[in-house]
């Protein structure tokens, strides 16, 4: 794991002077300098060490062109001047004693004279008390001519020169403020001061305003190396990276092997997942979110709630890899697996470079995956498109060839479901349902022996429309309230024949019963029958269109049939039917034949309900074929004015 300041602190023994909040900043590398801007050479995330020597040596620097002695230190590199200042012997052959102390009076008057001042030159080139004076020492003409003292102070180490850099002053203050500021706003995540080398503590100054930024300021004792706080760094950061190393490693290996298992691009989302603590995504651009364009359908999602999140991103014309950040607060790196498919994933922090490296191999993965997918879906495609045709023509051998092919499939008998809709909704369904046997046409999404709900559930969030044949088991009736035509179960090889015995004599029982209604049923025999593939495969198209018609997501072929022959008519046309068959009638007329056709043509009963006379009836009667030009001798014609009537009445 990678040292944090306060871990270092605490292994080090560091006493923290300032931004104590800011502890917990991840040390990216060390990096000692002595420069008041080193910024042109950070990164970020360091810990600078210093020992404070830049503030020193600019407190030295001259500051008018009046400070002779000022002037000359600054002249001097700092090296140089402690080096002259080392040997007394070589100071006094330098000055040599009081009397030729007009010599340096001259090279004062000369530095002088560089700084714009003729009469200031004059006065000192010929009084070495005026060169004392202009040294602005002590008094010491000594100092000014270079003594030990005064060379020392030129240099910083007098208390004077102390006192502009460190002390309590205006300028010592803003010099430290500004170093902060460069400092804070380069990215580091800490100052390391040495104490015991150049300054006996950290400047009151430095640690003021150390705070004021919230940088954190730890003091480096003298007993402490710098060296020993850089070893220890390096070997927290190579530690960190050696983990990084073994984690990305065994995030790689798990990605892998789910790759290559039997759950495929949904494997390797949940795996994805766990990896990184966060949620994943694999949308199908291609169909966009219900009513908000630019966004993807969720294909795989993990977890379940991950799928919430889709309305939210816009993955339009995604190339490559994208960050964005989420009205929620979630972090979401965007990943373009192909022309259509965008792996999208979210948590609420950043991901660290580890977990970067197991996403971008994931994408990698998924990559392959939709690849591999997409070859065997042609294939497989093909295959079930084959067998489906063999189911309606050739049952038996359908049947078997399936179920040794997809052994998961139920037992027959088996029921077909019918999906319409866009083509990409399609797509994005049929590639929903995985190993589930359907086939792909021009127009629709065919499966058989559907898991009901699931199947449902799925065209409900696509938008699409879908229709299921019977669930079987009905009677199979001509007439009669709530009859079902057929059973819409696929027959299995061994009910075959006897289905067919049964529709023949279903056949010659609604022959028999042609003259009633009421007989038709009881004639049928009443008994259960399992149809064909052909026929459960129309009760499906049927619904589906229905469905869409209706605008429902949903129908069962036994909810359409079952509320009767008028649920089959389309509104419209039936409207339209029951007003040209009607209209010519008067109330009185639609009234008495109403009333006489729910009496079964009986004139005495219908005239009785009427309260008129059954002569009265008859006259209307004959009235109502007048206008209509329909003869109520004809069943048929009795069949469409009772379908007339009941559609007027709904």
């Amino acid at each position: 794991m990678a040292l944090s300041l306060g871990s270092l602190a605490a292994a080090e023994g560091l006493p923290v002077l300032a931004g104590s909040g800011g502890l917990g900043r991840v040390i990216g590398w060390v990096h000692p300098t002595e420069l008041v801007d080193p910024t042109a050479f950070l990164d970020g995330g360091e810990l600078l060490l210093t020992t404070g020597l830049a503030f020193e040596l600019e407190a030295a620097a001259p500051t008018t062109a009046d400070d002779s002695a000022s002037t000359l230190a600054a002249a001097a590199d700092s090296a140089s001047a402690l080096a002259a200042v080392g040997e007394p012997a070589s100071a006094s052959g330098a000055a040599g004693d009081l009397s030729p102390a007009s010599g340096t009076a001259d090279d004062l008057a000369s530095a002088l004279g560089k700084a714009g001042d003729p009469s200031s030159t004059s006065g000192a080139a010929g009084d070495p008390a005026a060169a004392t004076g202009a040294a602005g020492d002590s008094g010491s003409a000594s100092g000014a001519a270079g003594g030990p003292s005064s060379a020392t102070g030129a240099v910083g180490g007098l208390s004077s020169a102390r006192g502009v850099a460190g002390g309590p002053g205006v300028a010592a203050s803003a010099a430290y403020e500004a170093y902060v500021e460069r400092l804070a706003q380069a990215g580091v995540a800490g100052i390391g001061f040495g104490s015991g080398v150049i300054h006996d503590q950290v400047p009151p100054g430095l640690v003021a305003a150390a705070e004021a930024a919230g940088l954190p300021l730890l003091e480096v004792p003298h007993e402490v190396p710098f060296i020993a706080i850089t070893k220890a760094v390096s070997a927290a950061v190579a530690a960190d990276e050696y983990a990084t190393v073994v984690r990305t490693g065994r995030g790689q290996q798990e990605l892998t092997r789910a790759a290559v298992g039997r759950g495929g691009p949904g494997a390797v989302v949940r795996r994805l997942s766990r990896l990184v603590d966060g949620w994943v995504l694999l949308l199908d651009s291609g169909t966009p979110v219900e009513g908000v364009p630019g966004t993807g359908t969720p294909v795989e999602a993990f977890p379940a709630s991950a799928r919430t999140h889709a309305a939210a991103l816009d993955v339009s014309g995604l190339r490559g890899t994208r960050g964005t950040r989420l009205a929620s607060g979630d972090e979401v790196v965007l990943h373009s697996l192909d022309s259509r498919t965008v792996l999208a994933v979210g948590r609420e922090v950043e991901l660290d470079a580890a977990e970067q490296f197991i996403v971008n191999t994931a994408a990698s993965l998924l990559s392959l995956a939709l690849q591999r997918n997409r070859e065997q879906s042609g294939v497989l495609g093909q295959l079930r498109s084959g067998l489906f045709d063999l189911l309606l023509a050739d049952e038996d051998l359908a049947v078997a060839t399936i179920r040794r092919l997809w052994p998961a499939m139920p037992e027959p008998p088996w029921r077909i479901a019918v999906v319409v809709g866009s083509g990409a909704a399609r797509r994005a369904f049929a590639e929903a349902l995985g190993e589930a046997f359907c086939v792909v046409r021009d127009s629709d999404v065919v499966v058989v022996a559907p898991e009901v709900e699931a199947v449902e559930a799925l065209v409900r969030r696509l938008g699409l429309h879908g229709g299921i044949s019977s669930a079987g088991g009905n009677p199979a009736a001509v007439g009669g309230s709530g009859s079902s035509a057929s059973s819409a179960a696929v027959a299995s090889p061994r009910s075959s024949a006897r289905s067919a015995a049964a529709g023949s004599a279903a056949a010659a029982g609604s022959a028999e019963a042609a003259g009633s209604a009421g007989a038709a049923g009881s004639a049928s025999g009443g008994g259960e029958r399992a149809v064909g593939a052909a026929t459960a495969l129309r009760q499906a198209v049927r619904v589906a269109q229905a469905a869409r018609a209706q605008h429902q997501p949903w129908l069962g072929f036994d909810e359409y049939t079952g509320s009767g022959l008028l649920a089959l008519l389309p509104k419209e046309s039936g409207a339209l039917f029951a007003d040209a068959v009607l209209s010519p009638l008067s109330g009185d007329l639609v009234e008495a034949l109403r009333c006489w056709i729910e009496e079964h043509g009986h004139y005495d009963a219908a005239a009785t309900r009427l309260n008129i006379h059954r002569h009265t009836l008859r006259k209307r009667l004959r009235k109502v074929e007048e206008l209509t030009g329909r003869s109520l001798a004809s069943p048929g014609t009795r069949a469409e004015f009772w379908v007339a009537l009941a559609i007027a009445g709904r």
